[in-house]
């Protein structure tokens, strides 16, 4: 299945002098500048009906023509999954995952994703890449992920992202008790002998995670963090670095260990609790047509909380058996 593209745009002389490849940014903005880079070099998008290379330059007045057939994503096959869907316009959808949901089929997840459950839902989110997931959440983390509905919203959350103007918050449970909140800026890249694993690697990509405490635990600290980059495992390897490793992160924190003296009920639900302790409870955006701030918050699921809760009785009978 495809899609004809066929559009026109007079180059303005306020672009004039620049670029092939800048000045098509500037007259077709719906569409990213590698898409566009790419359309250049295929010969789809022409000045006055002439072949041009990306690096030759436009002086105004001439006629941009697009004319492309877009392949449409087939490579894989919708699904009936279902979605909690919190919003949803012409543009974007913003879904609650769960834990378990894998965003985006790779080896080993060829189906059951975010992404055959998107395409199900919205046939024609086919037309866009990757089904207009621009951003992802880790298997088992859970909360808010935004999805493009079409090229435009795709180009203009893409570059949000890229100049890190979309707000995300999330919150996790790290082992240990940690005094203080802070910021992480420490560079994140594949790990140099485990391929599985991220690290803080020397000459990585730049990464920076805040966080600060919302309560301490007797031997745990429940977090609040929000990341200003977003790297892959990003919070996990950053809170690992801090050697506060999230609970349940068998990845980052190895084999489970009890702290001394805990309840029989806490150390049941630790052992129980089978992922990392994290949820992406907040995001806020700039809506990609109408320029409008947005922002949703999605509560804690109900593992997280009933960690929490019985974070909390531990601690109490602590105190009780001090006092």
């Amino acid at each position: 299945m495809s899609e004809v593209i066929r559009k026109e745009s007079q180059v303005p002389d306020d672009l004039g002098g620049r670029r092939f490849d800048q000045v098509a940014a500037g007259c077709f903005p719906e569409y990213s500048r590698a898409r566009l880079q790419g359309w250049i070099k295929q010969g789809v998008l022409q000045v006055d009906g002439q072949v041009r290379k990306p690096k030759e330059k436009v002086f105004g007045g001439e006629t941009l023509i697009l004319d492309v057939e877009v392949v449409l994503e087939d490579r894989w096959q919708p699904e009936n999954i279902p979605l909690d869907c919190i919003y949803e316009d012409d543009d974007i959808v913003v879904i609650n995952k769960p834990a378990g949901l894998v965003v985006h089929p790779a080896a080993g997840n060829y189906s059951g994703t975010l992404l055959n459950g998107l395409l199900f839902r919205y046939p024609e989110l086919a037309a866009v890449p990757r089904a207009g997931i621009v951003h992802r959440l880790d298997k088992d983390t859970t909360g808010l992920m935004v999805v493009a509905k079409n090229l435009v919203a795709q180009a203009d959350l893409v570059a949000q992202l890229q100049d890190r103007s979309v707000s995300r918050e999330y919150e996790a449970i790290a082992a240990g008790v940690m005094t203080a909140g802070g910021c992480v800026d420490q560079p994140i890249a594949r790990h140099p002998v485990n391929r599985l694993k991220m690290a803080v690697v020397a000459g990585g990509k730049p990464s920076v995670t805040h966080y600060r405490v919302l309560h301490r635990f007797k031997a745990h600290t429940h977090l609040r963090l929000k990341l200003e980059t977003g790297r892959t495992h990003q919070i996990r390897v950053h809170m690992a670095h801090l050697r506060h490793a999230l609970v349940g992160d068998e990845l980052y924190a190895g084999r489970l260990r009890l702290p001394k003296g805990c309840s029989p009920e806490l150390a049941d639900r630790l052992r129980g609790f089978g992922r990392q302790a994290l949820h992406a409870r907040k995001l806020g955006l700039i809506h990609p047509v109408s320029g409008e701030p947005m922002a949703w918050e999605i509560p804690l699921p109900a593992d997280f909380n009933h960690l929490l809760e019985t974070l909390k009785y531990d601690q109490e009978a602590v105190n009780e058996s001090a006092s």
